[in-house]
């Protein structure tokens, strides 16, 4: 008998499983350590007080989470009041996103005839709508509103522009069997669509972050995490700065991986590439 080729293992396969996990998680702890390493050196070459090192970092990462800032506000409420910000609001945009990109890719009349206000308005940074959103909004909606612009587009075009690649032959069956619209949405579309909406959800969560940090920044309230780096940054006390921006990646890295996982998870079937 012949040698039978091997497939390849799917993505997520348990046979692949445990040696590689922890091979990904020593390669990462020595570029982890790598990094320090470079970090450290640099602080040490350049010799200035300003520069923030691991170490002080490290000191004011305790010292934040015991003591909380100068004005009293403990860590985990500025990490708790920016994540709430940015969740509510990027939740916002992605339902958002996806129902009328879903409506305006299924019936494109609606998407001509509002193109001439929907595109001038994609092409307006967030950020440029923060003073009319602290002068007409006031508190958790001033945030909301400026995370749902930057979250909003990347979903909405994400939608839009996957429709028309759906598979007509798809609808076609479910028509023959006795399908309506509403089933063709639900069995056909939606699913077809699905990885284009989480890829927009991605570029939405970042775009979320960084909207939400100038936003505190000059939003007028104590707490957040970009609240708390502008007050630090006042204070010229680099080393309480990059804890708010550590705090950030590691939230980012985290949601992000999370939306990793629920994509891993839904398209479980399919393999990944390796060269």
């Amino acid at each position: 008998m012949g040698t039978e080729a091997v497939p390849g293992r799917a993505a997520g396969d348990p046979g692949s499983g445990g040696s590689s996990v922890l091979r990904k998680m020593i390669y990462r702890l020595l570029v982890l350590l790598l990094f320090l390493l470079l970090w450290w050196m640099m602080t040490e070459w350049m010799g200035s007080s300003y520069i923030p090192t691991p170490e002080g970092v490290a000191k004011a990462i305790a010292n934040l989470a015991v003591k909380g800032d100068h004005e009293g506000y403990p860590l985990w409420k500025h990490a708790w009041a920016s994540c709430l910000r940015v969740f509510s609001g990027f939740a916002l945009a992605v339902s958002m996103g996806i129902v009328l990109g879903v409506i305006m890719g299924l019936y494109p009349f609606t998407y001509d005839i509002t193109k001439i206000i929907i595109e001038p308005v994609r092409f307006i940074p967030p950020l440029a709508w923060i003073p009319m959103a602290i002068v007409l909004m006031v508190g958790f909606s001033r945030y909301v509103f400026i995370i749902w612009l930057g979250a909003f587009f990347p979903v909405f075009i994400s939608v839009l522009t996957s429709i028309p690649k759906v598979d007509p032959i798809l609808q076609n069956v479910v028509k023959v069997y006795g399908g309506t619209r509403a089933h063709i949405i639900k069995k056909n579309v939606l699913p077809s669509i699905t990885p284009d909406i989480l890829a927009g959800a991605k570029i939405g969560l970042g775009d979320s972050w960084m909207c939400i940090v100038a936003a505190e920044m000059i939003g007028g309230e104590n707490v957040g995490l970009g609240r708390l780096i502008l007050k630090y940054a006042d204070l010229l006390l680099t080393n309480e700065v990059v804890v708010g921006m550590l705090l950030i990646g590691l939230i980012g890295y985290f949601s992000n991986e999370a939306v990793l996982r629920l994509e891993r998870h839904l398209f479980r079937w399919r393999t990944e590439l390796t060269l």
